[in-house]
């Protein structure tokens, strides 16, 4: 199928530019001015915006193991309303992705039916218990990197031989930072929230603690470093120093943690992810990393479960969220629109910074794939749960209004959700 998409404003070398778009073969064949070509399918985008396919490098796609909360297949048509064409999942699932058994069970449900890419990681450790390698020389050909995400490594030792491998195998170790001795029955941020409601709160210390630990690591052995979803000024400002040494580190933070404080918690499931929602002063200092270039990656952390899993508050409730299909609206929404970032640094940590840093997704120039993103971004809507692609509906931006709605995502030329 042959394309022409005209009048678009797109987003090519880090900037908007006014221009037509031809699709041919899975291909982007041309970008220019006045582009015609006859038979194709015409795409008239006045007023639009054509986006590079967004990455996310870290969700939650519970299958293997768990489909009852999602599936390939749901957590791809969700990928894909959102405006991603490639996702890097996490490994904690059954059988959990630590040899390469495990991990072909893995590659033939992507095989059979993911809507856009899906790039797994290995996990750090075997079954992620944090006492043994997994094999990861066996996986390292096929998989984006290691991770044992919900899991903070807590031996410093087993990390440290984790970070030596990964550095002969070339792949990044990306980490879920959590000191399990300092949680203390936690389940929210440690602030006025939680001492006003009687919950028992989860300190900022046990994220930072073992960021500097894995940082000093990884300046020691020399591997590829990536934070996941920071939450604290803390973890911005050991980021920032290290980056400035020259330490191979970058990292990544979610929208709840950009747009919320934990002033504004409810007593629901939907407002307990892990990390929390932080203090407002967290969430400034996340906002200057965002524009210093000290957090790299918009990730979401997409995390669904069943509604039962989700219904029971704010103590017994699981951790753990859905943003596929809402990140880049909400953030467009408070950030951009306020002024506070602009539309190019939010693309850029949605597409450039994850693409360079893992090698994945691809940019909007000739010859390239066409994976890419078409946006309204004056629709105003209203987040309604029940219209998601996604099984899960746990979310804190429920009944929010907000602008910049996905009209259309192609993968490879494949129109894989079009409104």
């Amino acid at each position: 199928m042959v394309y022409l998409l005209k009048n678009g404003e797109v987003f090519i070398e880090e900037r908007l530019q006014s221009f037509d778009m031809i699709v041919d073969g899975g291909i982007i064949t041309e970008i220019g001015k006045d582009l015609q070509c006859d038979g194709a399918f015409l795409f008239d985008l006045s007023g639009k915006y054509i986006f590079p396919g967004f990455v996310d490098v870290h969700v939650h796609l519970r299958e293997p193991g768990f489909s009852y909360k999602e599936t390939i297949r749901s957590g791809t048509e969700a990928a894909a309303a959102g405006g991603y064409t490639t996702v890097l999942t996490m490994p904690n699932l059954s059988p959990c992705p630590d040899c390469a058994e495990n991990l072909d069970v893995q590659f033939e449900l992507i095989a059979r039916n993911a809507l856009v890419d899906v790039i797994p990681f290995g996990a750090i450790t075997k079954g992620e218990n944090g006492l043994e390698l997994s094999d990861m020389e066996a996986m390292a050909p096929r998989v984006a990197g290691f991770s044992d995400d919900g899991r903070g490594v807590q031996s410093g030792e087993i990390m440290k031989t984790a970070m030596e491998k990964a550095k002969s195998l070339g792949k990044i170790i990306s980490a879920h930072c959590e000191v399990n001795e300092l949680l203390r029955g936690g389940y929210i941020h440690d602030g006025e929230y939680a001492k006003a409601h009687g919950h028992r709160g989860i300190c900022s210390e046990s994220e930072w603690k073992q960021v500097e630990r894995d940082i000093s690591l990884s300046k020691e052995t020399g591997c590829s470093y990536h934070v996941c979803h920071i939450s604290t000024k803390e973890s911005v400002a050991l980021i920032r120093k290290a980056k400035a040494e020259g330490v191979d580190v970058t990292c990544e933070t979610a929208p709840h943690y950009l747009v919320m404080n934990d002033s504004m918690l409810e007593e629901n499931g939907r407002f307990k992810m892990n990390p929390p929602i932080r203090s407002e002063a967290d969430r400034q200092a996340l906002i200057e990393g965002v524009l210093d270039g000290t957090i790299d990656c918009l990730a979401t952390d997409h995390a669904p479960h069943s509604a039962e899993e989700k219904g029971q508050g704010l103590e017994k409730s699981l951790m753990g969220v859905v943003g596929l299909e809402t990140a880049f609206t909400v953030v467009y929404t408070d950030l951009v629109r306020s002024g506070v970032i602009t539309l190019e640094k939010l693309i850029c940590l949605l597409n450039d910074g994850p693409r360079k840093r893992f090698g994945v997704g691809t940019e909007l120039k000739v010859g390239e794939r066409a994976n890419f993103t078409v946006f309204d971004l004056e629709k105003e809507f209203t987040i309604d749960p029940s219209t998601f692609k996604s099984k899960g509906r746990a979310t804190p931006f429920e009944n929010r209004k907000v602008f910049g709605k996905c009209l259309l995502t192609m993968r490879d030329g494949t129109i894989v959700y079009r409104v």
